[in-house]
């Protein structure tokens, strides 16, 4: 009986698997198809020939238009807000949760739990007032309000990173003390190598929100020369009064393949990031 409860289960699993594949299969098989095979009805999975060249069409996609943007322009321009958001969410994220975890000062917690009452508040309230103050500051129309939100920490990363900090003993830091570490050499030198699977995850979330974030870019982009990824991509449904979808489909796959490559790079530390935090 046991068994075949399992074995329901594995079905249902591979079963379930299946169904979350089949939208990505759909995308790898449409990239490489003629453009006549992407809308038939029975939808046809396998193409008669492999187009390979649809990839370096998709990257030279309207070339020959006015004020074309090369598609190399828009993944430098997201590369840019990457990197400097995944660097602002790891310094800002882990010195706020190590100050909520291991430094006692009046008011810690009352602050700890206002922190986190801020994830209650959805972004709708505050995408307008947030518009306002960054159009005072001049900053509509770069990349500023894309990656500067970084630097100010998130409720949901300073909580994973507090949860873990607390797990670390905090004999070491008193023998750290002892041998006369400063409070910064026991953040830098004990704590964080130890917290390292913790910080890759919020380094792997903050890399992953900025790669795909569609509706920031869309308020605060003006000029095309500065859009990103996800935003450009938009330009393959505007263009010509239709829909290339073998080349909107390989420029997605190749949007999409840095996540897909980090993620399966850093799956085991971030497994193990998760399954650690706030076990004592």
């Amino acid at each position: 009986m046991k068994r075949s409860k399992v074995a329901a289960t594995h079905i249902a699993l591979v079963t379930l698997s299946v169904l979350f594949v089949l939208p990505f299969l759909w995308m790898i098989t449409t990239a490489v198809k003629p453009i006549g095979e992407t809308m038939t009805s029975p939808p046809q999975w396998i193409p008669s020939r492999f187009l390979w060249s649809n990839f370096p069409d998709a990257v030279l996609y309207g070339r020959e238009q006015v004020g074309y943007i090369p598609f190399l322009v828009y993944a430098r321009n997201t590369l840019i807000v990457t990197v400097l958001s995944v660097v602002g969410a790891v310094a800002s994220n882990t010195v706020v949760a190590y100050s909520f975890a291991r430094l006692k000062w009046r008011g810690r917690d009352a602050f700890f739990g206002l922190t986190l009452a801020t994830m209650m508040v959805p972004f709708p309230v505050t995408m307008v007032p947030t518009f306002a103050l960054f159009k005072w500051l001049g900053w509509v129309g770069t990349f500023k309000p894309l990656w500067v939100p970084a630097y100010l920490g998130s409720a949901f990363a300073i909580f994973l990173l507090r949860q873990f900090f607390r797990t670390i003993p905090t004999d070491l830091s008193e023998a750290a003390k002892i041998d006369g570490a400063s409070e910064l050499q026991i953040f830098t030198d004990v704590v964080l190598p130890l917290a390292r699977p913790a910080v890759s995850v919020i380094a792997l979330f903050a890399f992953m929100g900025a790669w795909n974030d569609f509706l920031g870019p869309l308020i605060y982009l003006t000029d095309q020369s500065t859009f990103t990824l996800s935003l450009g991509l938009q330009a393959y449904q505007t263009q010509h009064g239709g829909t290339p979808w073998n080349l909107l489909m390989a420029a997605s796959l190749m949007v999409i393949l840095p996540i897909i490559v980090v993620f399966f790079f850093a799956q085991k530390t971030f497994v193990q990031g998760i399954a650690t935090s706030g076990l004592k």
